[in-house]
């Protein structure tokens, strides 16, 4: 499925359209660490479980997860502690800067997907510019940490994944030649993902992708929070210079079109028989008698008629579908698209959350998370209610992109999604 193939059209003034920029990376020296599978990390925001925290905490005493997730009682003492273990690496040989500026082209492989796009530093821009284009409202308090963190290490610890539709030569010329060549680094993942990048250090060759970016807009596929806080930083150094730009992934998807999945709520405080209880017939509601497999079958086939959500943390699955219209109605703002108000996410938080449960927008009352098995498993443990979503069609992110109206948050989570450990990018070099 082309996920982002059209998210974004070409632009036709040359100048309007994306800046990516050569920086000189930082990466892992292969001889002082494990391996350089041990040291890599999903998105901070992907790392959920305390469980996987520590894991990759143990995978290797020098795991990115010390950087983008460091640990401590006070928000400001754990930014301080991930710039000390920064500049203790590089100090230590453990991180080195590449001689030279360059373009990385990264390639990722498994799962019956083949995945490669362009690292640079891209030149920021504001959402009313129409380069960069949000789809998801993002959480100040995510933010404020993020910009903590960046601002007390000065570094780009792990790019954001954008997506473009690309129609030249270009770019695709310049990936086809390197992914011929040795790579920078090689590794495989625990997930089972191939993972290869090469430099791109020749002036001819960052024209021609800087060139064909150029047309372009791109559409924010992963890291909405990252990029409000590249943003919220750019304001705070005004001057040209090296926070004018932030770290990014760009995938050509009319090439490499990625996968869209949902992201699920905890609602750790919120019992599943008080959660039903609350929904009284304002929602159809059946109890789905099968595994978390077919359970997920029964909510994507409920999702193709309407709104429809599948409960569970009780040792069971509870499908929520054919809303009461009048409810929504009632619920969910009219001065936005029908597109808009038709999102399953729009109707969890507008009419479910706040109008039916009445449950807090606070990160102690609702958790995100990526993976179904991890969500159910701990509202068991928690004995609260995890809200299993359906995935959002891609052509409806791109549409609503284009009209400047933005999600709720988490509503989408594309993929592959780019490993952070495998480039760095320090602002005091750039």
């Amino acid at each position: 499925m082309n996920t982002s193939g059209h998210a974004a059209d070409a632009v036709r003034d040359d100048t309007a359209g994306l800046r990516l920029h050569p920086f000189r990376g930082i990466r892992y020296v292969p001889d002082r660490v494990g391996s350089l599978a041990a040291v890599t990390s999903p998105p901070y925001d992907v790392v959920v479980r305390p469980d996987g925290l520590l894991h990759l905490e143990s995978a290797d005493p020098h795991n990115i997860v010390r950087l983008i997730l460091p640990q401590a009682v006070a928000a400001g003492t754990r930014h301080r502690k991930a710039a000390v273990t920064m500049d203790r690496w590089l100090a230590d040989g453990v991180l080195a800067p590449d001689p030279d500026p360059a373009l990385y082209v990264y390639e990722q492989r498994g799962d019956g997907i083949l995945q490669r796009g362009i690292i640079g530093a891209l030149e920021l821009s504001t959402p009313a510019e129409g380069i960069v284009l949000p789809h998801e409202d993002v959480m100040p308090h995510v933010v404020e940490d993020r910009a903590a963190l960046m601002r007390t290490t000065a570094a780009n610890l792990e790019p954001l994944l954008l997506t473009y539709p690309g129609d030249g030569d270009g770019a695709d010329a310049v990936i086809e030649r390197a992914v011929l060549r040795e790579p920078l680094l090689a590794t495989t993942t625990e997930d089972g993902f191939h993972h290869r990048l090469w430099a791109v250090t020749d002036p001819a060759e960052q024209a021609a992708i800087t060139a064909e970016l150029a047309r372009h807009q791109a559409l924010i596929a992963d890291g909405h929070h990252r990029w409000a806080t590249y943003l919220r930083l750019r304001d705070e150094h005004p001057f040209p210079g090296p926070w004018n730009q932030g770290l990014v992934l760009l995938i050509d998807t009319v090439r490499y079109p990625l996968r869209v999945r949902a992201i699920h709520r905890l609602l750790s405080r919120l019992p599943v028989a008080d959660a039903l209880d609350a929904v009284g017939d304002a929602f159809r509601v059946r109890r789905v008698e099968r595994p978390l497999p077919q359970a997920l079958e029964a909510l994507a086939e409920a999702a193709a008629d309407g709104n429809a959500f599948l409960l569970a943390g009780d040792g069971a699955f509870h499908l929520l579908d054919h809303p009461d219209p009048a409810l929504l109605a009632r619920t969910v703002r009219a001065d936005r698209p029908e597109a808009w108000r038709t999102l399953d996410a729009t109707v969890l938080h507008a009419t479910l959350l706040e109008h039916v449960w009445h449950v807090p927008d606070a990160p102690e009352d609702i958790a995100y998370i990526h993976d179904t098995a991890a969500a159910v498993a701990q509202a068991e443990r928690r004995g609260g209610t995890a809200v299993l979503m359906h995935p959002v069609r891609e052509e409806v992110v791109r549409d609503l992109a284009r009209q400047g109206v933005t999600m709720p948050r988490k509503s989408t989570s594309f993929g592959p999604k780019p490993a952070t450990g495998l480039v760095l990018r320090s602002l005091a070099l750039d």
